[in-house]
């Protein structure tokens, strides 16, 4: 079992200082054990993705911290929309490592998330203990780079719950089988009140950097051949963000991570499932 806290940290950003919420989980009783665990979300998700892994991390014992990066989720959304690029959310969330003292930690980041756990892991000094990257690697394909643009950033209203839910099994149907009740939990959290409505809990700005159509790959090797940590990458079996030769070759140099690939997945599995959830727990706390 575990507790949960909502939880606000007042950051900068270059424009303007924002708040940031972040979600916490605790084991059910006693302190925690082990080093704590970031969460982080992919593009257009938010932190309560992770409550059912991070409902496991604390009952293992495990302090966790989920946050809703700038313009997602329950997060201030910025000034500018110049700001709403890795670096930048890689900026605040050291801020936020800086304020809670963290000095070192677990990372799971899930297609963004894992980008700005890359570039993070790259730095010196960095903190990071042991590295999971859900679903992205050191190759970008820029076809599916160009897929996300066709749909991040429109600002769709929907009337009902009901409609955002099923609107989001369709773009998200690469995130693997969920349960009714899972994809409940993420209508929930993806939905922000709009007049009788909903529209998406996220800023429709963040699409700017995908408006262009791209040609060439996003290359990040030399970024991955930087990392010096334990490191587990997991990958869709049917991912065309991670393609199986990047994911083979992410094995073999820089941190030469271990390869996990989830059948019945795109981009990105899910980590709801207790199988998916399990290779998580196991691995960081081997």
């Amino acid at each position: 079992m575990a507790r949960y806290q909502r939880q606000l940290a007042g950051l900068a950003s270059p424009s303007a200082p924002f708040n940031l919420v972040y979600h916490e989980w605790l084991p059910e009783t006693g302190p925690p054990q082990g080093l704590p665990v970031i969460c982080v979300h992919g593009l257009t998700r938010n932190g309560r993705d992770f409550d059912p892994l991070a409902q496991a991390l604390a009952a293992a014992g495990r302090r966790v911290l989920c946050p809703d990066i700038a313009g997602r989720g329950e997060s201030d959304w910025l000034d500018t929309y110049e700001e709403y690029t890795n670096p930048h959310y890689s900026g605040h969330l050291l801020q936020l490592i800086a304020q809670l003292g963290l000095s070192k930690f677990d990372w799971v980041g899930t297609s963004m998330g894992g980008l700005i756990g890359m570039g993070i892991a790259a730095l010196p000094d960095h903190g990071i203990n042991r590295l999971v990257i859900n679903d992205v690697g050191a190759v970008v394909p820029a076809a599916a780079l160009n897929r996300i643009g066709e749909y991040v950033g429109r600002d769709h209203y929907f009337e009902t719950l009901d409609q955002l839910e099923a609107a989001l099994r369709v773009v998200h149907a690469p995130f693997g089988p969920l349960t009714d009740g899972q994809w409940r939990h993420l209508a929930t959290h993806s939905a922000r009140r709009s007049g009788d409505g909903y529209r998406l809990a996220y800023d429709p700005a963040i699409a700017h950097n995908f408006q262009q159509t791209l040609d060439d790959d996003l290359d990040l090797w030399a970024i991955w051949d930087s990392i010096d940590r334990e490191t587990l990458v997991i990958r869709g079996a049917e991912s065309d963000l991670l393609l199986p030769d990047t994911a083979k070759q992410m094995t073999e140099r820089g941190p030469k991570a271990q390869l996990v690939e989830i059948e019945g997945c795109g981009h990105a599995p899910a980590l709801m499932a207790d199988d998916q959830i399990n290779i998580v727990v196991d691995w960081l706390n081997r």
